[in-house]
């Protein structure tokens, strides 16, 4: 987003692109979906994100959005004035809005027209790095764009193959150029849908062979800037990017993280979330958030820095909620403890952390322990050498430590679930 410039040196420049921030708080509208200073304050550092800078803010109240506008015509003419004098590039709305008012937006104000998802997929766009992660975003932006194409191509008369009632010189064999762009991008759709497919599948064989190898799996979730990443860093001594900005992370990361001398996981950084996050993009990252519903546990690492810490937390919950995840255990983690004013109110097993300077870390892992190993009892084990097919099975229930051959057998030291106990108690020396 942005103007790029190349000076007599070579150096490449970009001129952000400047906009005018709108946003609707209509009783008419279901709290979640409206604008507030808060909100407002969100969009803008979006916007700031994708390379853009805002010029004014206008936040609007009314009973109800207006079907052609959404905003009405006097506010229209106002934002055309402000646009007009800080000599705006686009117009950013804070709602989601329809194809038609954005047409029409457009054509009122005379600059490109974006809403908070729009926004949003042209983040996710620049940041998404894999080829799956690619995958994911050029299929939410194509089902985004789908129901747009009406708007774009409104001015095209539909052509017909015979009959009177076309305009002079679009009779005849055809079609028009939406329909055959509604074509194109419904076979777009659906090859990227194959292609997720199989991302799904591979995702599922590597999801089965940890299972098989008694490897636990935590998730880091949170809201966007929550600081999962540098969390992920601190505990796994790994260099991953980090920065302080929305959605730095899009591609799942994967690391070892070593709880004691027994008990290693795999630690997942994933995707923020955020208010509003446009549904069909949910539906494109499915390939990646599912992880969340096959998770041993999860980390919802919340910023207690920022004062809508609390409201930030509920759309996590709704989301994990909405991705079938709900019923797996969940610890709550408060990060950047080190900037907080204050501490938020302590609750129920939460752990307070600062991921920057390393407070609280251990409690953390800690915790993370307490939860994977929930039922698992350290055991020491004796099998008789005419037991020694045992031995096989124990290696793959359970976590053995150590092995020591002996005269009276084999003695085993091994972390084992509780399922197990009843098959290995006759053996238990210690």
């Amino acid at each position: 987003m942005g103007l790029i410039k190349i000076d007599k040196n070579q150096q490449v420049t970009r001129t952000p692109e400047k906009a005018v921030l709108v946003g609707l708080s209509a009783e008419s509208m279901d709290l979640s979906e409206r604008s507030t200073e808060v909100t407002m304050e969100e969009l803008e550092a979006l916007l700031n994100t994708a390379g853009g800078v805002s010029c004014a803010l206008v936040l609007q109240n009314r009973d109800a959005p207006e079907p052609r506008t959404f905003i009405g015509s006097g506010k229209v003419k106002e934002i055309r004035d402000v646009i007009k004098a800080n000599n705006c590039d686009l117009a950013v709305f804070d709602n989601e809005l329809s194809p038609s008012q954005m047409r029409a937006l457009s054509e009122e104000l005379g600059v490109r027209v974006l809403d908070r998802s729009g926004l949003i997929l042209d983040i996710f766009a620049g940041r998404a790095k894999s080829a799956e992660g690619r995958l994911q975003v050029e299929l939410a932006q194509y089902k985004y764009l789908l129901p747009r194409l009406v708007g774009m191509w409104a001015h095209l008369e539909r052509q017909a193959a015979s009959g009177t009632g076309s305009p002079i010189g679009t009779r005849g064999p055809g079609e028009t150029q939406l329909e055959s762009d509604r074509r194109h991008i419904r076979r777009k759709i659906s090859k990227l849908e194959e292609e997720l497919a199989g991302v799904r599948r591979v995702r599922g064989t590597q999801r089965r062979l940890r299972q098989k190898n008694g490897v636990k799996t935590v998730a880091l979730v949170g809201y966007t800037n929550a600081g999962k990443s540098t969390l992920l860093n601190a505990l796994t001594d790994s260099q991953i990017h980090t920065g302080n900005r929305l959605f730095d992370t899009l591609d799942t990361t994967t690391r070892r993280l070593t709880l004691d001398d027994a008990t290693e996981v795999l630690l997942s950084d994933t995707v923020g979330f955020i208010r509003k996050l446009p549904h069909h993009l949910i539906e494109a990252f499915k390939a990646t958030l599912e992880e969340l519903g096959y998770a041993d546990m999860l980390v919802h690492v919340i910023d207690a820095s920022n004062p809508d810490w609390a409201e930030q937390a509920v759309v996590v919950e709704k989301l994990i909620a909405e991705l079938g995840a709900s019923g797996t255990p969940c610890l709550d983690v408060f990060n950047k403890c080190d900037l907080a004013p204050g501490l938020p109110p302590r609750r129920e097993n939460a752990v307070f952390v600062s991921a920057k300077t390393g407070e609280g870390l251990d409690k953390l892992k800690e915790a993370i322990l307490r939860v994977v190993s929930m039922g698992a009892k350290r055991l020491k084990l004796r099998l008789p050498y005419e037991k020694g097919n045992l031995l096989e099975i124990i290696h793959k229930e359970c976590k053995v430590l150590t092995t020591e051959y002996l005269e009276t057998g084999v003695e085993i030291t091994a972390v084992c679930p509780a399922e197990a106990f009843g098959r290995y108690r006759e053996y238990v020396i210690d």
